[in-house]
């Protein structure tokens, strides 16, 4: 009877402090997901971060609310890559973005590429290598996102690859469209050269809008459905990493689950995305579960912040950003150069 009482008492103090984690994610996140409205350029992610990690520096006793934070950066992550594929119809992703797959597939294999091999050459961690190689040619924080929990990365890992992809992110935005006149885009040529080039959903429309702005066009429209097209690699490429990593336990004769390796939230998004196109979901439908898709992702950055030690981070920092730069311009090179050879311009 004693037992049962203590076994009780146990479980209601788990669910107060997996309460109180979320809690203070959720305190973090609402003012961290006003700012990136206001500055889309950065982002609510990046502003979870450096808030987590603020608090985390100066608060180093975070026991009471350690399990709801690794709760949400790990649970509340792919809830949100989940309720992200009610932002995919399918139909007009291939009806639109179909034309620029010989380019986003060129993108992504190139990205990934140098991510490889420059993982071996600087002798990185392989994690890491892969978080910045998928988020630099997929979709910037929703592919790390995805990848994250199929490869295992801590959060610290997670928070080096969002730190490079944002300040790629900013540099593209500023450069591209500059970059895009200099060139002599049209303004279907900037909107596949801004959705196949850049890698965050924010930061594309932050590129195009700049690009519209100066030009008086309207390339935003199809900057978003190229990018909704490059989206749905996070399908193909986490269950690649998937059944690597269940070979490779094979491999190793270590005892290994596949239950727990698959990426079984990923079924998820492709039913989420199946039902939005079947169903033709409008607008004012999806927008809302896209809304809250955006904010249990900014929820996650701000547990991963908390989870991360700034100054371990910026002493870290050199090799990751030079590895981001890396994939960034191979990237921006081959989606000119396919451009140009496809007469794309």
């Amino acid at each position: 009877m004693y037992n049962n009482f203590d076994k009780g008492g146990l479980e209601m103090s788990k669910i107060k402090n997996n309460a109180l984690g979320v809690i203070l994610c959720l305190a973090i996140a609402m003012p961290a997901y006003y700012l990136g409205k206001q500055l889309p350029l950065i982002g609510g992610p990046v502003f979870a971060i450096l808030m987590g990690m603020i608090i985390t520096f100066l608060v180093k006793d975070k026991s009471k609310v350690q399990s709801g934070i690794t709760y949400t950066s790990k649970k509340i992550l792919q809830y949100a890559v989940i309720l992200l594929g009610f932002g995919m119809n399918l139909s007009d992703i291939v009806k639109t973005g179909s034309s620029s797959l010989p380019i986003i597939i060129s993108t992504i294999a190139t990205s990934l590429v140098v991510a490889y091999v420059l993982c071996k050459v600087l002798k990185m961690p392989s994690k890491i290598s892969t978080l910045i190689g998928v988020g630099s040619s997929i979709c910037g924080g929703s592919a790390i996102a995805a990848t994250a929990p199929v490869i295992e990365a801590d959060d610290e890992e997670i928070a080096q690859a969002i730190s490079v992809i944002f300040l790629f992110n900013i540099l593209a935005a500023l450069i591209f469209p500059t970059l895009g006149g200099m060139l002599g885009l049209s303004n279907d040529g900037f909107g596949l050269f801004a959705g196949s080039a850049v890698n965050d959903t924010s930061s594309v429309t932050a590129t195009a809008t700049a690009w519209d702005g100066i030009h008086g066009s309207n390339t935003l429209d199809q900057a978003t459905i190229v990018k909704l097209t490059r989206t749905l690699a996070i399908i193909p490429i986490t269950l690649v990493l998937a059944f690597k990593r269940t070979r490779d336990a094979e491999k190793s004769e270590s005892t290994f689950n596949l239950k727990k390796i698959f990426p079984f939230f990923i079924l998820f998004f492709i039913l989420a995305s199946v039902i939005t196109t079947v169903f033709n979901l409008p607008g004012n439908i999806t927008a809302p579960i896209k809304d809250l898709s955006k904010f249990f992702i900014v929820m996650a950055m701000a547990a991963i912040g908390l989870n991360t030690n700034i100054v371990k981070l910026v002493k870290s920092g050199a090799k990751p950003i030079f590895m981001g730069f890396c994939c960034w311009v191979a990237i921006t090179v081959v989606c000119l150069s396919m451009q140009a050879l496809l007469g794309l311009f």
